[in-house]
């Protein structure tokens, strides 16, 4: 076979001497992790609402409130019909579909509306047959249920992620197919997040070995091969088509026929990356699914709404938080003698120069001592970071660990220079910003982000740089509110704080 082509084969070879019935049940045991995983989070759905009715139930007698209507038909619609009807309608929603199972918002989405759905059935046939329910009791058990299946769900989902860590359970092993560049850099992609449970395990190249050579590359490569008998050799499960692999009309088309029955995933990773969900739609026209790919957000209203709440927040916490305030800058001026807060340059929207507000966590002959330092410096980037910095006195060592010293960052986001959520501050006596790094000034730098909620300093400074652009390009006020919700973890976690 050539190097420039690759043939797929729905029969394994003769060559290989396994059945088709054997091969297709060893591929099927492979990727059915989801089926008992699934099982487990009906019982769990089932539990939650059954212990959200108990609760209900054991409310009103204790509140001596007593029951509207029937006492049984109560108990019988708590008990009974609303667990089943969770179930059915979480069914219903895609909430046991294992394409949002394990990874991302979708699976909580869906959930959320189910429980809209719920309320909104048992109104209709509360109305319809005049059957006197207490809406505040069935409000109270419907609410109760949704956050015991939201909790329970959550929990579930961080034990299949300490497990597909540590034994791989859960996980799908990947064939990647495609160039060489463009197979590894999915390979990077998908290996950023172990949670994922996305593990590639081999690379088919369609471009000949001749372009593997001299590269080491993280699994083996291999080229002129059968894909689907190698698929059988490395016990894998998915299939990643990447880039361009797929050249010719149709191709795809038959080899996600010929993959049917087999419990082999297919998986089409276009070129396009770092492009959030809601900013791609398929748009199918005469047959042909068109990926189309919306402009990023940096104007309109929902930008609008980011920045009245960028400075409510501020205004508040400013408020609430001065006595914190107080104590810390106390707390400095017994540490060391000189300034509370620390203003440095840095380069904000569309290039505009000002004065970030930190608390003073070093020594006030920090920046005279910096040049003695350079060549301690653990980042790779434009800022100077260094674990075990000596001007830092102890009292900033504790600031700068739970990050309040940026908690005075409050007032730039009041004067409209900075946003709670946005790509990482940059320093203003580098120079002129070009390329990608530029990117960033088209927001509002930002207190905290994905830099900080992924590793903080612990990040190389190209990924520093990909976070913050791919913020930048799949901004939404849905995204800020999960990262501020991601960054009270990472900050009591106390990661990559130095």
């Amino acid at each position: 076979m050539p190097y420039d082509s690759f043939e797929w084969q729905q029969q394994p070879p003769p060559s290989s001497g396994v059945p088709r019935s054997a091969w297709t049940r060893s591929h099927k045991r492979v990727s059915r992790w989801h089926r008992p995983y699934t099982l487990i989070l009906i019982v769990l759905d089932l539990i939650s609402s059954v212990f959200a009715s108990y609760l209900a139930v054991t409310f009103i007698q204790k509140s001596n409130s007593g029951f509207q209507g029937s006492r049984e038909l109560f108990l019988l619609v708590a008990f009974v019909g609303l667990p089943l009807g969770w179930v059915i309608i979480l069914w219903g929603n895609g909430s046991y579909d294992r394409r949002y199972l394990g990874l991302g918002s979708e699976e909580f989405k869906r959930v959320f509306r189910a429980f809209v759905t719920l309320v909104a059935v048992v109104s209709l046939l509360a109305f319809g047959t005049k059957t006197e329910l207490s809406r505040v009791t069935i409000a109270y058990v419907s609410v109760a249920a949704l956050v015991f299946i939201l909790f329970c769900r959550y929990s579930a989902r961080q034990i299949l992620h300490v497990s597909r860590k540590k034994t791989g359970y859960g996980a799908h092993r990947m064939v990647l197919v495609g160039t060489l560049p463009e197979a590894l850099e999915v390979y990077t992609a998908v290996t950023r997040s172990p949670a994922a449970g996305l593990i590639p395990v081999a690379i088919h190249i369609t471009d000949g070995y001749a372009a593997a050579r001299g590269i080491e590359t993280p699994v083996p490569v291999y080229a002129g091969r059968d894909v689907m008998t190698l698929v059988r050799e490395v016990q894998a499960d998915t299939i990643a088509v990447c880039g361009s692999a797929s050249s010719e009309p149709g191709e795809l088309r038959r080899l996600a026929w010929q993959l049917e029955g087999t419990g082999v995933d297919l998986v089409v990773a276009p070129q396009l990356t770092d492009i959030a969900g809601p900013r791609v739609h398929i748009r199918p026209i005469e047959g042909l699914p068109l990926l189309h790919v919306e402009e990023p957000t940096l104007s309109g209203p929902g930008w609008l709404a980011k920045n009245a709440l960028d400075r409510l927040v501020a205004f508040v916490g400013l408020v609430l938080l001065s006595p914190v305030l107080a104590f810390i800058a106390i707390g400095i001026r017994l540490s060391d003698p000189g300034p509370v807060f620390f203003r440095q340059p840095r380069v904000g929207h569309e290039g505009r120069t000002f004065r970030v507000w930190k608390f003073r966590t070093m020594y006030i002959d920090a920046e005279e001592r910096k040049a003695s330092l350079e060549e301690l410096n653990d980042s790779d980037g434009m800022l100077f970071k260094m674990k075990d910095d000596p001007r830092i006195f102890k009292f900033g060592g504790k600031l700068r660990g739970t990050s309040m010293d940026e908690l005075p960052q409050l007032i730039n986001v009041l004067k409209g220079e900075m946003s709670l959520v946005g790509p990482r501050p940059l320093p203003a006596d580098d120079g002129d910003y070009l390329g990608d790094v530029r990117r960033r000034l088209l927001v509002r730098p930002g207190i905290t982000g994905l830099w900080q909620v992924s590793g903080r300093s612990d990040l190389s400074w190209d990924e520093s740089v990909r976070l913050d652009l791919y913020y930048v390009d799949n901004w939404s006020l849905t995204y800020d509110l999960g990262i501020l919700w991601r960054t009270i973890w990472v900050v009591l976690k106390r990661k990559g704080a130095y």
